[in-house]
């Protein structure tokens, strides 16, 4: 069975300490803002208006000193409960129990594993964020053994941690270099054309990986895939893009973008979500279901992969500063990856939970396909490929999906 790359020892959640300082400062700020609040500070959104209103109603009739003091003892005991949730966390006995499926094929850091299976073959092609695995996590959350028993064959490109020469890679290189690569020997071992199935980034690279190899593709599915970049949030898009110049000297340095790196960013979208979920991991049962889930989410979340520095550059500048694939400019392969081109059946499936890919981006993709296949799925962006309620709204319409390209 496979463990965590950090071993027996967990070292997450990544970075730590950034998490423990939010919470510091969570205490800090929420003191010097009480004084604000008590005398009618009136910044709120229009919705919150009548809460606002009547929390300050409470907090002028109280005692300053008492409530001052409540205040911290509050914070403090929320963060007694964050450092509770992170040691019941390090020192859960759960692991992965499952071993990697077998490699058939392998280019420099990337494999080609096959689940086994009868019936229409499917590559998947994950993030080059964050381990392939998410989409076999375990034995109760692995969107591939699920097919693999059910109809489909499904194979997985694992891209691995990038070495010397993964460093150098573009999306060019990994796209029309690796991928390529990587269908063509699918292909070959299944003996016809396959489906593709993207996740979040994996899902760009799936769809410019069909433009390259039409005559190899008989579908395209795409899960939680972006595309319009400044579609819902625009701002926190051009937002991730300023950060480019900060970020360079790591990537020069390292020639990646590190994992704390990447966490770091996706903590942006939500500073205080990790404390709220170790939080509520502190009062579940060790042994139920969804202790074991949450400490196989944040080991896989924690046994990341940095990112090539010119595919960071590319992503961050091209595609959330300069929203390139939405405004036709992003060129792979020298041709621009143009949806509407795409003549082959495409199902796109949209959580509209999502934190990372907003929903409106990925409708925009839809939208511009024509032989797509549109679903909303109630669910976030991790929880759509592993919740367990995921079997009904994602896994079966994508089982059915893939088996029609059959027919």
């Amino acid at each position: 069975m496979q463990e965590p790359a950090q071993g027996r020892h967990r070292l997450g959640p990544r970075p730590l300490p950034l998490h423990l300082g939010l919470a510091m400062w969570a205490v800090t700020s929420s003191s010097v803002a009480l004084p604000i609040s008590s005398s009618g500070w009136d910044g709120w959104k229009p919705n919150l208006q009548a809460r606002a209103r009547a929390l300050q109603e409470e907090l002028a009739a109280a005692n300053p000193e008492d409530l001052g003091r409540a205040v911290i003892v509050d914070g403090l005991r929320r963060i007694c409960r964050l450092l509770a949730g992170i040691e019941k966390y390090r020192h859960h006995p759960w692991r992965r129990d499952v071993a990697d499926a077998p490699t058939l094929w392998r280019d420099g850091s990337t494999a080609l594993r096959d689940y086994g299976g009868v019936g229409t073959a499917a590559l998947f092609v994950p993030s080059l964020i964050n381990r392939a695995y998410i989409l076999d996590l375990s034995e109760r959350h692995s969107l591939l053994r699920w097919l693999s028993r059910n109809g489909v064959n499904p194979w997985l490109v694992d891209w691995g941690y990038p070495g010397e020469a993964e460093r150098r890679f573009d999306l060019d290189a990994y796209i029309a270099g690796r991928l390529v690569r990587a269908l063509d020997a699918t292909v070959e071992l299944t003996g016809g054309p396959v489906a593709l199935v993207g996740y979040c980034m994996g899902g760009l690279l799936a769809l410019a990986l069909a433009r390259l190899r039409p005559q190899h593709v008989t579908g395209v599915a795409l899960l939680a895939t972006p595309w319009d970049f400044h579609a819902g949030d625009g701002a926190r898009a051009r937002a991730l893009a300023a950060l480019a110049p900060a970020l360079e000297p790591q990537l020069q340095l390292f020639g990646t973008l590190p994992v704390d790196s990447l966490q770091m960013l996706f903590a942006g979208l939500d500073p205080f979500g990790i404390q709220r979920k170790f939080e509520a991991f502190a009062e579940l049962d060790p042994a139920s279901e969804r202790a074991r889930l949450f400490v196989a989410l944040e080991d896989w979340l924690n046994d990341g992969i940095p990112l090539a520095a010119p595919v960071a550059r590319e992503c961050l500048v091209g595609w959330y500063g300069e929203n390139g694939p939405a405004r036709g400019e992003w060129m792979v392969a020298g041709s621009p990856v143009d949806p509407a081109r795409l003549d082959v059946p495409a199902l796109a499936l949209m959580p509209e939970k999502d934190r990372i890919v907003p929903p409106q981006s990925a409708a925009a993709l839809a939208a511009a396909l024509p032989r797509c296949t549109a679903l909303t799925i109630s669910a976030g962006h991790i929880g759509m490929v592993v919740g367990s309620g995921m079997r009904k709204a994602v896994w079966e319409p994508l089982r059915r999906w893939i088996a029609a390209l059959q027919k």
